[in-house]
């Protein structure tokens, strides 16, 4: 019974190209090296001696400047090719990671940490489109939850190693880290994949001109998005504002910190792919799922309320985690799937600016909830967001239900 377990949970990872597998492998070498963005917010609290609101403007000028490049990632992607987006994404902002550490002012900081963004997140959508290339139609969302496999085991061991960084040689050392990685990652996949181009339309296949040839007039498509944006706003708490509560709250240690981050990386690692599997296998409706995650995100954040037992931030670990588990991947896959061809680049552009703009609200919202009423009051207004997020997730199952039955 155990091995034919054993044989399932493998049979999960079957099918995959060569290009897809050296993907994952140089998404986890970059994740793992990304070790600044977990503990930027005590960086530039505790290192920088930045106020609460200066922490704010520093996040919002990393999610502007991940708005821009996630948009012109997109756009250039479908224009002159993922390959070269990817390559001149990564390199640079490698290098950028350098400099970036001897800038310790506060506007010259925002202007920096917008630069790089506008450079570092040009590669996700090209990367998303990379997968529907190198993967075949019927594994793209098992191809997209084995790269968020490689992205977790990543955050799963760097911020474990970066909080020991941190306490050996300081903040400085995950900077030189994280760039080194950038550019190892990136040498490899110039040097094992070749630049392959997305698969012409068949003979017998034709573009469909749909209501949604525009992505701006693809209303479930942008009902969806709102979901997304919430669900985003509520996960980057684990980099913005819990990194600071542990602290003040608990008076957990960085290594502490990390290790709560490394639960969540190895229970997406064991448990998200045949998760994923199951639902794809049971044909559970993808947005459904993603409702459903919205909710555990919610009742996560609600779970923090809880003040005077310190355990509690294992169990709104798990909570985040399933949550993730039910949103992130299926979400990737619904985006695609909305996506005429010859549009993908755009689709997961915007896509993935939801996401940016997840980021820019998380961190200023946040932090200008605790500055005037605390910990407690951004608890509150962070779970009753998941709980409308589930309802508009359950909005655009309603109306891609009443799309396809005309």
């Amino acid at each position: 019974m155990f091995k034919n377990a054993l044989r399932r949970y493998f049979n999960n990872y079957k099918g995959f190209s060569r290009e897809v597998w050296i993907l994952t492998l140089i998404t986890f070498i970059n994740r793992a090296g990304t070790m600044v963005l977990p503990f930027l917010s005590k960086y530039l609290k505790e290192d920088l001696g930045f106020t609460y609101t200066q922490v704010g403007w520093v996040m919002v000028s990393f999610g502007l400047g991940s708005l821009i490049g996630s948009w012109l990632g997109g756009k250039l992607s479908d224009k002159i090719g993922f390959y070269r987006i990817m390559i001149f994404s990564l390199l640079t902002s490698g290098i950028l990671l350098f400099f970036l550490q001897y800038i310790t002012s506060f506007k010259l900081l925002c202007l920096g940490m917008f630069g790089l963004m506008i450079i570092a997140d040009m590669f996700r959508p090209a990367m998303f489109v990379s997968l529907t290339t190198y993967a075949k139609p019927e594994n793209r969302t098992r191809a997209l939850t084995l790269v968020r496999l490689a992205v977790n085991l990543g955050f799963a061991a760097g911020p474990a190693l970066g909080g020991l960084l941190i306490m050996g040689i300081g903040y400085k050392g995950l900077f030189w880290v994280d760039g080194a990685t950038c550019i190892l990652a990136i040498s490899l996949f110039w040097a094992l994949v070749k630049e392959k181009k997305k698969p012409a339309l068949l003979p017998h296949e034709t573009v469909v001109i749909t209501q949604h040839e525009s992505v701006f007039k693809d209303r479930p498509f942008w009902v969806f998005l709102g979901a997304c944006v919430i669900s985003g706003i509520l996960f980057f708490q684990l980099f913005t504002t819990i990194p600071l509560y542990h602290k003040e709250q608990f008076d957990l240690t960085e290594f502490q910190t990390g290790l709560l981050l490394t639960l969540n990386g190895i229970m997406i690692f064991f448990l998200e792919m045949p998760i994923v599997s199951f639902v794809e296998r049971k044909k559970i409706n993808k947005v459904k799922i993603v409702s459903l995650g919205c909710f555990f995100m919610g009742i996560s954040l609600f779970l923090m309320l809880i003040t005077s037992w310190v355990q509690i931030l294992i169990i709104m670990m798990v909570f985040m985690t399933f949550a993730e588990m039910f949103v992130f991947p299926f979400s990737n896959s619904f985006a695609m799937s909305r996506a005429p061809k010859g549009h993908e680049g755009r689709y997961m552009a915007i896509f993935t600016m939801s996401y940016s703009m997840a980021h820019i609200l998380s961190a200023k919202v946040g932090m200008a909830l605790i500055d005037s009423w605390g910990y407690t009051a951004n608890w509150i207004f962070m779970g009753t967001l998941g709980i409308i997020g589930m309802f508009l997730g359950i909005w655009t199952y309603k109306m891609v239900q009443k799309e396809q039955l005309h």
